[in-house]
This record gives C-alpha cells, structure tokens and sequence, in this order.
C-alpha cells in the first residue's frame, strides 16, 4: 500500500475499532452481524488490509453508520467540503484505475457521490447491495458498459443510466481509452435492519 493507501486504511481501522468498541461488541460480534471473518476484522481495525468496498459496506451497514462515516470524521458537521483530490479512494486497479468516494450523507438515509476512472480492461462486479438501494450514473468521458441483473447497457459520453442496487450489477471498461463516471449511490434505512449479503466480489 502506498502512503495515501496506508493512511486512509488506518483511519478507517481507527473509526470501525472505535464504533464497535463503543457499542460494546467483541470483534466476533461485529464479524457476525456483518458476515466478514474475524481475520479480516483483525486486518482492517489494525489498517493491515485494503479491504474490498462490498467489505466496507457490510461493515458500516453492520454498525448502522453507512460508508461515508468510516471515512469521514466521527462527528458529522452541517458543510462538508472535500477539496479536489482529498476524496477517499476505496477502489484501485492494477491498471492505473480508481473509484473515490468524494461525499457522503449520514444515516439513515445515505448518499454517496463517487468519482470513477476505469482504465481499458478494468471491470468491477459490485455484489447487490441492502434492499431499497438505488444507483445514478453518468459517463463524462468515453465508453462504459454495465451490466445489471445479467442485462448490459453500453453508455458513452453524457449518457446516464439508473437502477436497483439490490440486484447484482457490474461496470467494465470493455474499450481502448479510460473512462470518467460520475455515481450516486442512495442506500435508505441504514442501521435500522440487519444487512446481509453474499461473498464479497
């Protein structure tokens, strides 16, 4: 991990530590409700893994915060503003690609605003998410294809696509050039039921 990566996963392990331990959870309490391994438990409070964002999600969804908290301060404040580049970067490609969580809401009803640059041959398979969420999507440059429910939709530049998130859903970069995103993610309820999903992609 390099150090923006190492810095971000210590904060991360620092805000889940401190959200479990205030709950009074053990860590195998909090591996349960979340359905993740107590090693990788271990690995992301000691900052030691680069966990998957399907894994941050069952984590934060576990302790009822939503994943902009794991990356933003404990205390939510009115204005948030994240300066050009300083956005949390939860998703790397060997190629060179990132997806960066730019903005964020508080639960219950949480919206997140990422930033997406996937590089030619980069694909990610995003497991469904809790009931009720939805995705927004909108291509700034080049060509994305994405694949909801096993049916793909081949967007280019300005073209925009919304769906379920609780379905199974993909996005490749199945072309020659990189491609920009802009995503919005609404995950409604969040804390309120328990959330449960399958192996992490």
């Amino acid at each position: 991990m390099d150090d923006n990566t190492s810095a971000l996963a210590a904060a991360i392990g620092g805000r889940v530590r401190l959200e479990r331990q205030s709950r009074g959870w053990t860590l195998d309490r909090l591996a349960d409700a979340a359905g993740v391994s107590r090693r990788m438990l271990v690995n992301v409070e000691q900052g030691a893994a680069n966990p998957s964002v399907g894994t941050l999600l069952r984590i934060s969804d576990a302790l009822g915060i939503g994943l902009p908290a794991l990356v933003d301060s404990p205390r939510p404040k009115p204005v948030t503003v994240t300066r050009s580049g300083r956005g949390a970067a939860l998703w790397t490609s060997t190629e060179g690609g990132r997806g960066v969580l730019v903005a964020g809401t508080q639960p219950p009803d949480v919206v997140e605003l990422w930033d997406w640059t996937m590089m030619p041959g980069d694909r990610l398979d995003s497991e469904a998410h809790a009931a009720g969420t939805k995705e927004l999507l909108q291509v700034r440059e080049g060509a994305l294809t994405v694949v909801v429910a096993g049916e793909p939709h081949v967007l280019e530049a300005g073209d925009a696509i919304s769906f379920p998130g609780d379905t199974g859903h993909s996005y490749a970069n199945q072309g020659s050039d990189p491609v920009t995103f802009s995503m919005a993610v609404f995950e409604p309820g969040v804390g309120s039921s328990p959330h449960q999903e399958g192996t992490d992609a």
